[in-house]
């Protein structure tokens, strides 16, 4: 979710209608303003287009992969179009510069959307953002605890794969919710963002923390040489892309030879970027760059990288021997369930602990309809996977159990949300005719 306030004030003016509730003054996580509506739904827009683009993707991946030309898909993953990049450590496949290459822009538009969101959004003010983030924590915690405590009497090595359950797709997400035509209010779907702001942060982490192999303190510390000019440059407003690509791509390579995943390096560079102008206006920066890049990661990189992820084979035996595997199914209740009992089970609690409420035209169900949604692991789960098993065959089952969560987490929220969507319209209709009558 971005922010579109004028001045430092207007956060709790943007809150006050609405917030009194017997008289008392309790934070609503889910009120929004009016111009934070207008970029919510800016967003919206956006990222919708780029879900069904990931969600075409997909579909042509797994449809190619079993199709009878399978074998030119598997050549085409497999083809390395700079054979010389080796002696740089860069002599990778197609599938691999989609991983490590085209996912650092979505992972630099992930910096910016969360720095900007923590120092001018609705993330800066901890009384508005305590529910979301709470939610979010424990919507990555409970699908760990799931995945691990089903996962007992599989082995170490399964265990190595606790956080593929943990991240939510939010473009798959909103692509589901275009599909339903949803009518539910910004707001909810503004959690839904908010969420996935923190959720990205968490999983950022992770991958750092949990999934370096081989690490390279030397080329580690020479990639903060370009990041710190790419860092000047940035905050003295140059607007000078000839020496700022370059030294992106720089701190890309050094960051990808440190054995740190070369993701994390468009995660320092969008936290690079400053969010204010130096006159107050606005857009900032960070604005400004992720307005640009946002079409290029939705639209190219994040498609492109789900064409040559989730081509899981399911010929000769391949479904059998995911539906064998004991990890598939954890993964599938890990997502379907753990983020039903993190999110829903969470906000509950803080609701009924703290000050915090939902807005009085939420329903409790609306809830739970996005904490099904949320279920949806896409993008970030299938990095994960191949960051925990590599590329053997318990990789393309954790594929497999991620196309089946996400399937069923999407067609139980819709079935949930849909009869909320009915009811919203019905709302919608109501007030439209009540405005009509005092017109008339």
């Amino acid at each position: 979710m971005t922010d579109d306030r004028s001045n430092s004030g207007h956060s709790n003016s943007g809150h006050s209608n609405g917030s009194h509730s017997n008289g008392s003054h309790r934070p609503r996580p889910f009120r929004l303003s009016a111009p934070e509506r207008r970029t919510v739904l800016q967003i919206l827009r956006t990222e919708t287009v780029g879900g069904a683009l990931l969600l075409c993707a997909a579909v042509l991946a797994v449809a190619w992969a079993n199709s009878p030309w399978s074998e030119s898909y598997e050549a085409v993953r497999a083809f390395v179009p700079w054979p010389g990049g080796a002696a740089l450590g860069l002599g990778l496949d197609v599938e691999h510069w989609a991983t490590d290459g085209l996912l650092a822009i979505f992972f630099f538009v992930v910096g910016l959307e969360l720095k900007r969101e923590f120092v001018d959004g609705d993330l800066r003010n901890p009384r508005q953002a305590v529910l979301p983030i709470v939610a979010a924590v424990c919507g990555m915690a409970a699908p760990a605890l799931v995945f691990v405590a089903s996962n007992a009497s599989t082995g170490a090595d399964a265990l190595h794969g606790w956080a593929v359950p943990t991240a939510t797709d939010i473009a798959f997400a909103l692509a589901v919710l275009a599909v339903i035509s949803s009518h539910l209010p910004s707001g909810l779907r503004a959690f839904l963002l908010t969420l996935a702001v923190v959720d990205d942060l968490l999983a950022i982490t992770a991958i750092a923390l949990f999934y370096t192999d081989d690490f390279d303190p030397v080329a580690l510390g020479l990639a903060l040489v370009p990041l710190a000019l790419f860092a000047l440059l940035v905050q003295l407003r140059k607007p000078w892309w000839w020496a700022l690509i370059p030294l992106a791509l720089l701190t890309w390579g050094l960051v990808h030879a440190s054995g740190v995943h070369a993701t994390i390096a468009g995660v320092l560079l969008g936290f690079a970027v400053p969010v204010l102008s130096r006159d107050g206006q606005r857009p900032g920066p960070a604005e400004r760059m992720e307005h640009h890049w946002r079409p290029l990661s939705a639209g190219v990189a994040v498609p492109v990288f789900a064409l040559f992820a989730a081509g899981v084979s399911l010929k000769g035996g391949g479904l059998v021997a995911a539906l064998r595997d004991p990890v598939t199914f954890e993964i599938v209740a890990a997502l379907v369930l753990g983020k039903v009992i993190g999110i829903f089970g969470s906000a509950f609690l803080v609701t009924r602990t703290t000050r915090a409420q939902l807005d009085e035209e939420l329903s409790w169900w609306d809830l739970f309809g996005v904490s099904l949604l949320a279920g949806i692991g896409f993008t970030v789960s299938l990095l994960i996977g191949e960051l925990a098993f590599g590329t053997g065959a318990r990789n393309e089952h954790v594929k497999a159990a991620v196309l089946m969560a996400s399937l069923i987490a999407a067609l139980l929220a819709s079935a949930v949300l849909i009869v909320r969507n009915r009811t919203y319209r019905r709302m919608s209709e109501a007030d439209s005719t009540e405005q009509e009558g005092d017109r008339a």
